[in-house]
């Protein structure tokens, strides 16, 4: 099976939080906590697919910033285009198919979070403090 692309917005708010959701029911593995994530539909880019996911997820307007990393999924089936995006205003709305908690938290409180993705911690404590 051919790897897919999927793009991760790492939503930054104020000077020192991001964003983390809680996976909803309707997706795969339930309960873990990461930061918005969704697939790149066909003809989109990944500045588009950014705004489009988390407009889908949580109902915010966002401003995509910068491509900051690549990596995979622990089971190789897609491709994670990291971007950080600003969301300094407006309210989130979940989507509760998709996502079953919405959290403003500092990269320290994300890392607090129990169960999260291997990959997401290797961003918040690698990646993330050189930004």
């Amino acid at each position: 099976m051919a790897q897919r692309e999927a793009i991760v917005a790492v939503l930054l708010r104020g000077t020192d939080h991001v964003l983390a959701i809680r996976r909803g029911p309707a997706v795969a593995r339930p309960g873990y906590w990461q930061p918005l994530s969704g697939k790149v539909e066909p003809g989109e880019t990944q500045r588009e697919a950014v705004v489009r996911e988390v407009r889908e997820e949580v109902g915010l307007t966002v401003v995509p910033l910068a491509k900051v990393w690549e990596s995979e999924t622990d089971d190789g089936r897609f491709r994670l285009h990291w971007w950080t995006a600003r969301a300094d205003t407006g309210d989130v709305v979940p989507d509760p198919d998709e996502v079953g908690e919405a959290r403003w938290v500092t990269p320290e409180e994300f890392l607090a979070l129990d169960p999260v993705f291997d990959g997401d911690r290797e961003f918040f404590e690698r990646i993330l403090p050189g930004l």
